[in-house]
């Protein structure tokens, strides 16, 4: 009963402090330079995130089911790299280490969300890997506009649900000693250690959530590749096999970069080192959304033929733009002064004086037509 006491606080009063200790690193001298290089990842991710998403919006020719999944994929890693890199340099390059107890489970949500988020995202991307080689001639039918955008929002209805039940259990604890948590953020499993009142609903839901978010995306991705390596392995030139390969680089790229330190610090869980929990969190959350965008650039070629396209057009404007700059700053159609004025005054008669003595000339039958339109081509004056 004591279970279901605490996870549904009947009859129950719970203490929870003002506020919550991030500690951070510790022991480790001129760590502030380390916050300082997660600044410039941060800003490398912003720009990069955003230029990929700019890309897919604004060139129609990447606004397919494959590329929804991208869009979300960058929308995802810019809003974690924003939720979390901002907060961390404001609580340890300004020592605003203290965090509000609400401010911090807020904090919490999002950090998961967005992380939890990633693995998801390249569980649809292995998806439509899985159908264009494994059943190209379904791909169009299978994979459709429709089809990605409601996976997508079911993904993120299940995340969403998954960390606000994780958030309402931590709600349910008491917290009498220490309200120091010994991470760089409002980290869900060394907040809950520091409960004074039974805390297994939140020790279940850390067991349970890395295997639904975590565990289990990676099984139905390393399947999908078994899937795609026998489709391969029938495939019968070497060429068309490395073809094939070439279009999974990406997406393998990413997994690798997502789930290796992810795996080992939520493998080891409690007994990994504090420093070292951090230093696996912080690159995983925040290298990552960094790398993501990068990797699709420089290894599909769709992204990089738009980029160029749009590159091109963009330098293009820039040229007309300045070229229109010099056109209105020529000093031949520019307004000046009074003696500017009297000057083009008069040179306008001299011009009128002679174009009259010509027409003159014609009229007499002094001069010849085909001579005369020749003088006037050539005459920089009289032109």
């Amino acid at each position: 009963m004591d279970f279901f006491n605490s996870a549904l606080g009947k009859n129950i009063t719970f203490v929870r402090p003002a506020y919550f200790i991030i500690s951070g690193f510790v022991g480790i001298p001129n760590i502030r330079y380390y916050y300082v290089f997660l600044f410039f990842v941060y800003i490398i991710s912003v720009l990069a995130n955003t230029a990929v998403m700019g890309v897919i919006c604004l060139d129609h020719n990447l606004r397919t089911p494959k590329y929804i999944a991208v869009f979300n994929l960058a929308l995802v890693d810019l809003l974690g790299n924003t939720a979390i890199v901002p907060k961390v340099l404001d609580i340890f390059l300004f020592n605003h280490t203290q965090i509000p107890y609400n401010d911090c489970l807020t904090f919490l949500f999002f950090c998961y969300l967005c992380f939890f988020l990633q693995a998801l995202n390249l569980v649809a991307l292995s998806y439509d890997r899985v159908i264009a080689i494994v059943y190209p001639l379904h791909y169009p039918v299978k994979v459709t506009h429709r089809f990605m955008i409601s996976l997508i929002t079911s993904l993120w209805i299940f995340v969403i649900t998954v960390v606000l039940l994780a958030v309402d259990f931590l709600t349910r604890l008491s917290f009498c000693q220490s309200v120091v948590i010994k991470s760089y953020i409002c980290d869900h499993g060394p907040i809950y250690r520091l409960a004074c009142n039974d805390y297994t609903p939140s020790y279940v839901i850390a067991k349970m959530v890395p295997v639904l978010v975590l565990w289990l995306p990676l099984t139905i991705v390393l399947i999908s590749y078994v899937c795609i390596g026998y489709a391969l392995a029938k495939v019968a030139t070497v060429q068309e096999r490395m073809k094939g390969f070439k279009t999974c680089t990406a997406h393998l790229s990413l997994v690798a970069i997502y789930f290796i330190p992810v795996l080992i610090t939520f493998t080891l869980g409690a007994n990994i080192d504090p420093n070292g929990r951090i230093i696996n969190l912080s690159l995983t959350m925040v290298f990552p959304p960094m790398l993501n965008p990068i990797i699709y650039v420089l290894q599909t070629r769709e992204i990089k033929k738009s980029l160029k396209k749009l590159l091109r057009i963009i330098t293009s404007f820039k040229i007309r733009k300045q070229q229109q700059q010099e056109a209105d700053f020529n000093p031949n159609g520019a307004k000046g002064g009074p003696l500017e004025d009297s000057c083009m005054a008069e040179d306008s008669r001299m011009a009128s004086g002679k174009d009259s003595l010509e027409d003159g000339r014609m009229a007499n039958g002094e001069g010849r037509g085909g001579l005369v339109v020749g003088a006037i081509g050539e005459d920089p004056q009289m032109a």
